[in-house]
């Protein structure tokens, strides 16, 4: 049987996490978050210390991820996209937040100057949406608001359905 892979790019606060997880749980899928494997196997190539944060050994990941993804199944939640196999995505789902909302979660994360304002300028100028659309087929390529509760319901029935569909087609 074939199964449909996801991935969930989108700024830090936009609800990647929450929406990964509570997807894997409905959909009987597994969730893998990028910075939490990097961080588990020290997959880093240094330090930035103008962002205060590892630098992801892209290369690393994904020699780690490529036997879960070739089985499928597998939501990944990652801010970024431009090095991941473009083989490796059925779908792309991009959230979005409003830059109010956006500013509280990140202020409440303990994010503060460079790198709260450029999060917040990613957000503003669409920047991971356009490198999803640059590095994927524009069709498997979706935004999704994702302000509130209500949002987050929404897009986890849209996005089941999508799966249902998608295995209904495909196998």
């Amino acid at each position: 049987t074939l199964s449909c892979d996801f991935w969930s790019p989108g700024t830090p606060g936009v609800g990647k996490t929450t929406l990964g997880k509570e997807l894997a749980s409905r959909a009987g899928m597994s969730y893998v978050n990028v910075g939490d494997m990097a961080k588990e196997g020290e997959l880093y190539e240094g330090f930035d210390e103008e962002y205060d944060c590892p630098i992801l050994d892209e290369d690393r990941v994904i020699d780690e991820l490529e036997d879960k993804m070739r089985e499928g199944g597998v939501i990944v939640d990652y801010h970024g996209c431009d090095f991941f196999p473009e083989r490796w995505f059925h779908i792309v789902f991009v959230l979005r937040t409003e830059n109010s909302c956006l500013y509280d979660r990140l202020e409440s994360r303990g994010y503060t100057g460079k790198k709260l304002q450029d999060n917040i300028q990613c957000e503003i100028f669409q920047t991971l949406y356009e490198e999803a659309m640059l590095s994927y087929k524009k069709e498997i390529v979706h935004q999704l608001p994702s302000n509130t509760p209500e949002d987050l319901e929404r897009n986890l029935d849209q996005i089941v359905q999508w799966i249902e569909q998608w295995m209904k087609d495909n196998n």
